[in-house]
């Protein structure tokens, strides 16, 4: 048991895995940034200008009464198809999924400029005895001149 706890706790604190868990919470951040970003910036004028038209109102009832709006169906309890809903939430998924596009594409072009501009070689070592930097050719220090390998 307490072998599988160590293991447990290796997993978790590996780096991959809290990157993942801050990922997760920023995304969910993010998802509430857009979603508000729809509904409250983008729908509104949208609506409008299709003649004052309220997306998240846009329904339809499957029960035998008719309701006034969505939020008195709800009320009521009846089976309603939300179609305005689906809208809103499908632009939201459009935006969030350019906005992811061009962050990915931003982190690529970062990485490929990382890639062409390596760490350069170093050509020197420090001595094992007198920890002066000597090349890394030298087989005696210059320093202390002991026999270095």
């Amino acid at each position: 048991m307490r072998n599988i706890l160590q293991e447990f706790k290796t997993f978790a604190l590996k780096g991959s895995v809290i990157d993942l868990s801050v990922g997760i919470i920023i995304g969910a951040a993010f998802n509430k940034i857009v979603n508000s970003f729809v509904s409250d910036i983008i729908m509104p004028p949208i609506g409008f200008m299709l003649g004052r038209v309220d997306f998240e109102e846009f329904y339809i009832n499957l029960g035998a009464e008719n309701y006034e709006s969505l939020s008195l169906a709800k009320a009521a309890g009846a089976p309603t198809i939300n179609y305005g809903l689906f809208i809103n939430a499908f632009i939201g998924f459009l935006i969030t999924a350019v906005a992811v596009f061009f962050l990915i594409k931003i982190i690529n072009a970062l990485r490929k400029r990382e890639d062409k501009n390596p760490a350069p070689t170093p050509t020197s070592r420090p001595c094992p005895y007198c920890m002066s930097q000597i090349s890394l050719k030298a087989t005696r220090c210059p320093f202390c001149t002991s026999e270095v390998k």
